[in-house]
């Protein structure tokens, strides 16, 4: 199967090297070019067709057909079809030609695009008679440059009869047999082939339960392999100390708080090193957990670092953690970039030292003169908002150190499982008694005058509000506020009354650090933003979170915002002011004034948009897969992983013959030498 496609009677070398250009090379590449899509030329009932669907049908031509010139190149024919008890309209475009072939009561059939309100079918395809040449699923594959989507069937099927004997299969017997799935061989046929949807979808399991697996094989042996081959910290402390101090917080831990807290102390305890994600809704008590498991690591002997990505973020953790730390003598130090001069030496040589017990800061950490007397614990918050090479670097500032990411970022379960299947993930999913629900409205923008009179009556209680817009500046492709253009209506409309401040992404990250201070101290009331606050800034006093043409974000990201209210004892509120026009755009906006719940929210949003939007396609770290996908072929997913879990536990699997083309596999994906996964 590792054969150029060259090999294939009727492939010749122009053919191999535009199928080169589509990066198909080998035989196995070429089986392994799946169909995106099927032509379905299945007679149909018309009750059961949908609006737009491409459908084919056979009936009896009812109405002379009538040919219409609009140009001297463009005509149009039309006749009326009776098909069972329906009379639709047929239209054909640009075939005159067909006038002379059609007569009043023949039978035929015709496939082309249902329109249910016009009750008409655009023909693409016409056959005089009730009989189809075509067979009645006809696949569709992606090309390029002179490859036909015809040429590629054709080449597919020529390597099918030449090779298929070839086609091994990876999958041992006793899984085959357990879920009653097809042979590899059988499968690429029927997928490439089929002869009946039935057949097609028990093709698209069997290689979509292949892949899945696979690719959670190696992210299991990756993750026991870390495990094994990373000699951690056997972390030993004082169980009674640790609960005095959980007993001394000002309020008690939600039982969801109590539970991540074990999960990271066994971690911690045992001689592997920790390499594990909490997840927690906007809100949830991230900060106190990471406190509880820094005083952990000081009990133990060891230093904490907590790195953020912001400076006045890492400030406010700074405090929260002096508040909570300081009472039981730990030593709690911030290191940023305006960290200068002298107070910079000192304190770098009191890590060094180990006189200082914690630290927190920002990608300061994480340059080449900071040393740590003995660094065994590292926690990155908003985790994805560093590079891979960043968080690498505090890593080895220590010796095999444990590693706890955070994220307010609701990340679905089906996306967990995937992106982060080498790592342990814990999540809170319980927020802190007492908390007011955020109130969350959705307007629209001829409703704005009523939306600026409540901010008003909310500054006017001492209150703050933020007003968030999707762009910088007025484009022409969008028709959506910009913030430059809102903050000169705000300054406008409220004639001085109020300060007004402006932060996007194109200010320095100093004057970013100026703006947001400002507004934390209340200088400026109304803060005009595009969606650079939607991470980790604390201002317990805003109340009131407005977004503009809210219909443009997703869900997750609009839960982000929101989340930037609500911090404090009174209550807040989120107004959306869209005006969507796409049904998806609406339902967002419901879906949004429904739960406060940001899984919920993600495993929506993730339906609505599918997981490359879900992070951005750039830094997803979404695997790249040729047929599953992990929202529709969740439970395939989730199946595969519970498998490939016990599959790299068990003695068996490393062992028997029957698993060693699977044992193969990771050898060549290079992960049992250690190598990084692509």
């Amino acid at each position: 199967m590792q054969q150029s496609v060259i090999a294939i009677k009727g492939i010749g070398e122009e053919t191999a090297e535009a199928l080169r250009e589509m990066g198909i090379v080998t035989i196995e590449d070429l089986l392994n070019h799946f169909p995106f899509r099927y032509e379905d030329y299945r007679v149909c009932n018309l009750e059961e067709a949908k609006h737009d669907e491409k459908i084919t049908v056979t009936g009896k031509i009812y109405s002379e057909p009538s040919l219409t010139y609009y140009s001297r190149k463009k005509s149009r024919l039309v006749f009326r079809v009776l098909v069972d008890r329906y009379l639709i309209t047929a239209v054909c475009f640009n075939r005159p030609y067909l006038k002379n072939k059609l007569s009043l009561h023949d039978t035929i059939t015709i496939t082309g695009k249902w329109d249910q309100h016009r009750q008409t079918i655009t023909v693409q395809e016409l056959k005089i008679g009730t009989m189809i040449a075509k067979k009645e699923i006809e696949p569709v594959y992606s090309t390029r440059g002179e490859i036909t989507v015809k040429g590629m069937r054709r080449f597919i099927s020529l390597a099918l009869q030449q090779y298929s004997d070839s086609i091994v299969d990876p999958l041992p017997l006793s899984i085959r047999q357990k879920y009653r799935l097809l042979s590899k061989k059988e499968a690429l046929r029927a997928i490439h082939l089929p002869l009946s949807h039935e057949q097609l979808k028990q093709a698209r399991r069997r290689l979509v339960y292949e892949e899945f697996l696979l690719f959670q094989l190696k992210m299991q042996a990756l993750r026991k392999f870390q495990r094994e081959h990373s000699a951690g910290i056997s972390h030993s402390f004082s169980t009674e100390k640790l609960q005095a101090f959980i007993d001394s917080l000002p309020f008690p831990l939600t039982n969801a708080q109590k539970r991540v807290v074990h999960e990271i102390l066994e971690d911690m305890k045992s001689p592997y090193r920790m390499n594990r994600l909490l997840q927690g809704d906007v809100g949830s008590g991230k900060t106190v957990v990471a406190a509880i498991v820094l005083y952990a690591a000081y009990l133990s002997g060891y230093q904490g670092a907590l790195m953020v990505p912001t400076e006045i973020l890492a400030e406010q953790h700074a405090q929260s953690l002096k508040q909570l730390l300081q009472p039981m003598n730990v030593s709690v130090e911030l290191l940023t970039s305006s960290v200068k001069g002298k107070k910079r030496k000192e304190l770098l040589e009191q890590l060094a030292s180990g006189s200082v017990d914690i630290v927190i800061g920002t990608h300061a950490l994480i340059q080449d003169d900071v040393n740590f007397h003995k660094l065994g614990l590292v926690i990155t918050d908003e985790q994805h908002r560093f590079g891979v090479e960043q968080r690498r670097i505090l890593r080895e500032k220590g010796q095999s150190p444990d590693v706890l990411f955070m994220t307010a970022t609701p990340i679905p379960r089906t996306l967990a499982i995937t992106v982060f299947g080498e790592m342990d993930v814990s999540i809170i999913d319980e927020m802190p008694k007492g908390r007011k629900k955020i109130e969350t409205y959705w307007v629209k923008h001829d409703m704005l005058e009523r939306v600026l009179n409540f901010i008003a009556k909310e500054v006017e209680k001492g209150r703050q509000a933020y007003v968030i817009c999707p762009l910088i500046e007025e484009s022409e492709k969008l028709d959506v506020q910009n913030a430059i253009d809102v903050h000169s209506m705000l300054t406008h409309y409220y004639k001085g009354k109020y300060r007004i401040g402006l932060m996007h992404g194109r200010l320095s990250a100093e004057e970013k650090e100026r703006v947001m201070r400002a507004f934390s101290a209340n200088e400026i009331q109304i803060l005009v933003s595009t969606t650079v606050v939607e991470v980790g800034v604390n201002v317990p006093n805003a109340t009131v979170m407005v977004i503009y043409d809210a219909d443009r974000f997703g869900l997750a990201q609009l839960h982000q915002l929101r989340g930037r209210v609500g911090r404090g004892s009174e209550q807040s509120y989120c107004i959306l002011v869209a005006d969507p026009k796409s049904e998806t755009g609406k339902e967002r906006m419901r879906i949004m004034t429904e739960t406060n719940d940001g899984f919920v929210l993600s495993e929506k949003d993730l339906q609505l948009r599918g997981p490359g939007d879900f992070f951005g396609t750039k830094q997803s770290g979404m695997p790249e897969f040729r047929l599953g996908d992990v929202v529709h072929d969740y439970r395939i997913l989730e199946v595969a992983r519970d498998d490939a879990a016990k599959l790299i536990q068990s003695t068996a699997f490393w062992r028997d013959d029957e698993y060693a083309l699977l044992r193969s596999y990771l050898e060549q994906s290079g992960v049992l030498h250690g190598e990084k996964l692509d």
